[in-house]
């Protein structure tokens, strides 16, 4: 059986306008998401909470299905 790829939304406030490094405790992992359309109502969600915060920022990134055989 082969379950797809999960999505994830990730994110935090970050210490600087670069966005290299999140502030401490400040990480935030939502999901998994069974679907794309899923992870991005969640990011549109959590972003509209923070638009206010210039230094958050939310991502959806894809875990790929390791249940494929190569």
């Amino acid at each position: 059986m082969t379950r797809g790829s999960l999505f994830w939304v990730i994110g935090g406030e970050f210490g600087s306008m670069n966005f290299h490094k999140l502030v401490e405790g400040s990480a935030q992992v939502k999901g998994p998401f069974k679907t794309r359309k899923e992870a991005e109502d969640c990011w549109k969600e959590v972003s509209e909470e923070s638009r206010h915060k210039a230094g958050v920022r939310y991502t959806i990134v894809e875990e790929p299905d390791r249940s494929a055989k190569a």
